[in-house]
Order: structure tokens, then sequence, then C-alpha cells
């Protein structure tokens, strides 16, 4: 078997914030309405999260992305015992398990002014106090799908899928250029 890589090698670029790929991850799309969601995902330890939410349980999380799909993040050598869990969780009912863990990229947007280079891109009220750590949106990044959190005080998480990567690495980093700044929340 191959050694997982992700899209761009890790890179990242310094500015008035920090914009840095993040290594391969494990992801997986779950689609399911069923009865048996809580259990199934009880299974893996998480809880369902609510509406636009995300939930995390030490290294793993999950996040709502519609009234029936959800993204599962967890450490990329895990994803195919946690797709064998989720299928025999959910055998018998309407429901859809796939790894994704291949076809995203992931950066992480840090400093204090992570907020305002996000909201340069994305059509999503970053406010302090509008969108805090838990909430999870599915947006779009400039021309490009992509989804993102708050993933700690100053930082957030930002998924999209990989054939885009160097894209939205060049977006990020450019808004992210000193000299950039916004004000757009102080």
């Amino acid at each position: 078997m191959s050694e997982a890589v992700s899209a761009l090698g890790g890179v990242s670029y310094d500015g008035y914030v920090r914009v840095a790929e993040v290594g391969p991850q494990g992801m997986i799309v779950l689609r399911s309405k069923g009865e048996g969601l809580a259990a199934a995902l009880g299974r893996l330890g998480l809880p369902v999260p609510g509406q636009r939410r995300i939930e995390s349980v030490g290294d793993k999380a999950v996040a709502w992305m519609s009234p029936d799909e959800y993204l599962i993040w967890l450490p990329y050598a895990g994803v195919g015992q946690a797709i064998d869990t989720l299928g025999a969780a959910l055998a018998g009912q309407h429901h859809l398990v796939a790894d994704v863990s291949d076809a995203r990229a992931v950066f992480n947007v840090s400093g204090t002014g992570a907020r305002e280079v996000l909201a340069k891109c994305c059509p999503v009220d970053f406010a302090p106090g509008v969108f805090e750590p838990g909430e999870v949106r599915r947006t779009r990044a400039a021309q490009v799908a992509a989804a993102v959190w708050m993933s700690g005080d100053e930082a957030f998480t930002l998924v999209c899928f990989r054939s885009v990567a160097r894209y939205v690495f060049d977006l990020l980093s450019t808004l992210a250029k000193p000299g950039a700044e916004a004000d757009l929340f102080r």
C-alpha cells in the first residue's frame, strides 16, 4: 500500500496570519437519517451534532453538513475500521459511508486576523459572537466549495476538494499578506 500524502506536501505561509496545509487526515462522509444514526456514531464514540455544529471527542469529530449528511474526522489510519463499524451498525438501513480522505485538502488559518482573512473570501459572518467554536459552515472560498469551522481561539480549519488545493492555498496566502489587514472585527 502506498503512503498517504497531502495535496501540497504540507506547505505553509506566514503573513499577518498563518496558512498551513494539514497532513493526511481521515475523513468519512456518512449519509443517513435512519433511526440507527445515533447508535452508529456512538460506536465511534461520537454524538450526533446539531444543525451547523461540529462535535469533537478526543482525536475524532463529526460535523453536520446537511440534514442527512455528516463529515467524520479521525486519524487517517483509522478510516477502514470506522467504515466497517458504521456499515455494520447501519446494515439494513438506507445509508452511504464513503472514505473521502484522499479527495480533500485541509488548511489551518490561524492568528489574530484569521476571521478577517476568511471573511474576505467566504460569504459567512465570522464576527466574534456570531461565529464561535463548535459551529461549522458549508460555504464557498471565492470560487470553490469549502467547509470551515473554528478549531481554536484564533484558528480555523478549512476543507476543500483536493483538486483545488493550490488555488485555495494561494487565495488564503494572498489574503494573509502583510499590509492586507482589513480590521473588519476590531
